[in-house]
């Protein structure tokens, strides 16, 4: 059904995972996928990394370069923007960490022809998290997302999940320029948003595992940080109504 499917993939010190992944990817009976690594120069050569696949993958890969360290959030609005401008129909955020399995791709392709929003849920039945996660960090994220999901009213069981699928008619019907959050609420934020908007939002389970390599970036700060956010995305689009 779609013919030009585009993952967006922020990357920040990611030398040790991006090629496998790009590999995995593009190793998926899927036509018409295409990938755009958002890096923010990352010191340990990522970006050189994305270049070379960029020439490996001619016309499938293309890399985006920042200056710095900017944040997920920007990352993934600049990703979206260049996707629509080159005519995906489909746009895709993924880790480059190997938490989100690349072979469900395709069954969030297939679920995406009746939404507007798919979701990888660790949350529903059938999703998981790695189990060798420390207790704190499943109870950090557990309770994160019934704390987002409360305040907003919000009935996706994951709503800080970073691995989605969306139709570009969708995107294209969201203000993305009012979306200001980072980190984890910049997931929260675009939820909310596609909720007021009217978007159709569909959640496919998923086993999320641990990175494969290099260190995760959650931290009690940044959890804290998006706490706060939360109740300003629900001050700040209570003006937004359904478009679509």
């Amino acid at each position: 059904m779609f013919q030009k499917i585009t993952i967006v993939i922020p990357t920040y010190n990611e030398a040790g995972n991006l090629s496998d992944l790009v590999s995995s990817l593009f190793s998926l009976p899927l036509d018409g996928l295409d990938i755009l690594v958002v890096d923010d120069n990352s010191p340990d050569g990522t970006g050189e990394i994305a270049e070379q696949l960029a020439i490996t993958h001619a016309g499938r890969l293309t890399a985006l370069h920042r200056k710095g360290k900017l944040g997920l959030g920007t990352a993934y609005l600049a990703g979206f923007d260049s996707a629509l401008k080159m005519g995906s129909e489909v746009v895709g955020q993924m880790d480059a960490d190997f938490s989100h399995p690349p072979e469900k791709v395709i069954e969030m392709i297939k679920a995406l022809e009746k939404q507007d929003l798919v979701i990888g849920s660790r949350y529903i039945s059938g999703g998981s998290v790695d189990e060798h996660w420390p207790a704190w960090r499943k109870g950090l994220s557990a309770f994160g997302n019934l704390y987002a999901r409360s305040i907003l009213g919000l009935n996706v069981r994951d709503v800080t999940g970073g691995f989605r699928l969306w139709r570009s008619s969708a995107l294209d019907c969201l203000p993305l320029e009012k979306v200001h959050s980072d980190g984890y609420a910049f997931q929260v934020e675009m939820t909310y948003l596609a909720r007021r908007c009217g978007l159709r939002i569909g959640e496919i389970p998923i086993y999320f595992a641990d990175r494969k390599w290099g260190k995760s970036k959650m931290s009690f700060q940044v959890q804290r940080e998006a706490a706060l956010r939360v109740w300003q995305i629900l001050f700040e689009y209570r003006g937004i109504k359904r478009k679509i």
